[in-house]
């Protein structure tokens, strides 16, 4: 029986679009296209286990070894440092993370500075980089409201298209660091596994260069 490549994939849009890429690259598995609400797919020809797990799962399963490989966002490589190794930027998913204020906000140096996020570690790190004093504010949703409601002085998340903020009078003041979707390998797996996942990442990477 071949060996299986097991392969965590972010629900949503982004996840099927990242399958899309591994199909193209010759690693398809027809039951995944189906409608069911399975989460669990394979396709044993070509030796590859797709399942589905919320975003900010994919790299738990990564580097705990239940998956070999994974797509996760570098917002979330960056803020809970997995212990992965960062394969491929899959050039998809594409945004970044940014600082934001109500409009015409202006910091004054002399006060600690109150943050919003849900990314305490990259803004903790982004600040921290400045020399300047922060609070930070750990919420899980709705971080826009921060400032406008004045529990935080700025806000720190990612920004794609920006309406969300306009929309709320908010402005980008700062780019922390642009993000994408990236392929993980789990450690172990890229030592045991090794010719499996470079198949994949030359595909991968043959295929990039083809669009």
């Amino acid at each position: 029986m071949k060996q299986m490549l097991n392969i965590a994939l972010p629900k949503g849009r982004l996840g099927e679009k990242v399958y899309g890429m591994f199909k193209a690259a010759g690693f398809p598995c027809p039951a995944i296209e189906e409608q069911n609400r399975k989460l669990i797919f394979e396709n044993e020809e070509v030796g590859v286990r797709y399942f589905w797990v919320k975003p900010s799962d994919v790299a738990i399963y990564v580097e705990r070894g239940a998956a070999d490989i994974g797509v996760a966002g570098k917002d979330i490589l960056l803020e809970y440092k997995p212990r992965v190794y960062e394969l491929f930027d899959l050039d998809v998913g594409k945004c970044r993370m940014a600082v934001a204020a109500p409009k015409g906000f202006r910091d004054d140096t002399s006060r600690t500075l109150r943050v919003a996020t849900k990314f305490s570690r990259i803004a903790r790190d982004f600040y921290a980089g400045q020399g300047r004093d922060i609070d930070i504010i750990h919420l899980n949703g709705s971080i826009e409201i921060a400032p406008i409601l004045g529990l935080s002085d700025v806000i720190v998340d990612i920004v794609e298209t920006g309406t969300t903020l306009k929309e709320n009078d908010l402005e980008v003041i700062d780019t922390i660091v642009p993000i994408s979707a990236r392929l993980i390998a789990n450690t172990a797996s890229f030592k045991f596994k090794n010719e499996a996942i470079e198949k994949i990442l030359t595909e991968m990477n043959r295929l990039e260069r083809l669009l």
